[in-house]
This record gives structure tokens, C-alpha cells and sequence, in this order.
């Protein structure tokens, strides 16, 4: 059961304006399943913009398709029509090897389940992105070691850690190479209330001093207080 979170304002404000010119423009996508001899509409349609340093929610009840949306938004599934442009680059029509470099390059991802690599360290865990992308950084991973309270984790396993400290290891994995969007699929669906809470807070608090745009997928009304835009998924499709 997600938490349902009390987001503080101080030092997390709701007040950030982002750029307006879009970041993240999706146009009339849609997506379907087949399930058994049927072919299930997932996504019917869809538009979306997300500016520069945005803060954008989707929220939907299970099975409205808001995790589906996200995958789409990210690069991480082609949609069956319509198109997704990230920094006025066409996502939908890049290979599967450029997409990968994309969201090496420009995205960053935080997921439920964390997807820590478990034999790697904290510290090695957050320098990951930048590794594969052949241009580490110590100093940067050291930097968000502080900023997510881990310096005294910096050498343990992912198996060694609470639930709350693996969510700060793949928010500082997020960041790790200054990313021009988040992706965070139900960020703190596995935390207690009070690492939710936490979690939650933290994020906002490096969203808002990095600039990058954060994409949340949630049930939690509360971060709609605090989002520029909040997108409400019914049956597929945009309600409203």
C-alpha cells in the first residue's frame, strides 16, 4: 500500500516556475496489449507538454494506464502511433541503440522496486551512469552522497540498507548525471509512511536546486499540491 504523504513546503517550495518552451512533448499517443485472441487500448490518444524544470503528477486508479504512459514518455516502449519529442529530438523514431544513449544522456529514473545492482556498493550503485557512460566523476558522486545522507553508506551492499536508504541510493543514481528529466514510477510504493515522507521531500528538495523536470507517477494526492501540472489518466485517456 503506497503511504500517503505530508510533503513539507520548507525547504521544498511549490512555487518554482519552469521554462516555457516544452521539454517533453507527446502527441496523440496510444498503446495496446493483446491478451489472449483480444487487443486491449491501453493509451487512446494522449497529448502531453512538460516543461524545463517542471514538476508534472499522473495519477490514475490501477490499470488506467499512467505506468504504461510513463514507459512510453521515457523511451522505454514505442507506442503503436503518435510520437514523443524529448529537447526537440523524436524519441519514437530513434533505434533501439540510439534511444538507449538517450536516456543515458538526458533522463534519469527512479522505480519502485529501486533496481539497485547488488553487487555493487552505495557509492558505486550512484557512479553507475556515469561509468557506462565513460565519464566519472568522484566528485559528483560524492556530492550527492551528502545531499542524500549516505556518506556513512558509501560502502555498503544494497542488502545492507533499509528500504528508505536504497529509494535515497536510486535518487542519487537519478541525479548522478545531471539529467535533463525524471522519470519516477511510484517512488515510495515500498516505503513505510515515514521513509515515504522522506523520500518524497528529498526528491522535491533536488528536483527544485538542479532544475531538471520530474515526472511522478502516484496515487498520493498530496504531491499534487506541489506539482506544475498534474495529469489524471481515466480509461486511457486525459480526463478533463
Amino acid at each position: 500500500m503506497t503511504a500517503t504523504l505530508d510533503v513539507k513546503t520548507n525547504p521544498v517550495t511549490s512555487n518554482h516556475k519552469p521554462d516555457s518552451q516544452p521539454l517533453l512533448h507527446a502527441n496523440n499517443l496510444s498503446k495496446s496489449v493483446s491478451v489472449g485472441d483480444q487487443r486491449i487500448d491501453i493509451i487512446k490518444g494522449i497529448d502531453i507538454s512538460i516543461a524545463a524544470g517542471e514538476f508534472a503528477v499522473i495519477m490514475g486508479k490501477s490499470g488506467s494506464g499512467k505506468s504504461t504512459l510513463l514507459g512510453l514518455l521515457a523511451g522505454l516502449d514505442y507506442p503503436d502511433s503518435g510520437e514523443v519529442w524529448l529537447d526537440n529530438q523524436n524519441l519514437t523514431q530513434l533505434s533501439e541503440e540510439a534511444l538507449a544513449q538517450k536516456r543515458q544522456q538526458d533522463m534519469g529514473f527512479v522505480f519502485q522496486s529501486f533496481h539497485l545492482l547488488p553487487t555493487l556498493t552505495v557509492a558505486e550503485n550512484i557512479a553507475f551512469p556515469l561509468d557506462i557512460a565513460r565519464r566519472s566523476d568522484a566528485n559528483r558522486v560524492e556530492e550527492l552522497l551528502v545531499a542524500v545522507g549516505l556518506t556513512h553508506r558509501r560502502d555498503s551492499l544494497p542488502h545492507q540498507l533499509s528500504g528508505g536508504e536504497q529509494q535515497r541510493t536510486a535518487l542519487a543514481r537519478a541525479l548522478v548525471a545531471k539529467p535533463k528529466i525524471i522519470f519516477a514510477d511510484e517512488p515510495t510504493g515500498n516505503l513505510d509512511e515515514q521513509n515515504a515522507q522522506q523520500v518524497m521531500n528529498l526528491l522535491l528538495e533536488l528536483q527544485q536546486q538542479s532544475g531538471t523536470a520530474l515526472v511522478v507517477v502516484t496515487h498520493d494526492p498530496a504531491l499534487t499540491e506541489h506539482a506544475n501540472q498534474v495529469i489524471t489518466i481515466v480509461d486511457g485517456r486525459v480526463a478533463g
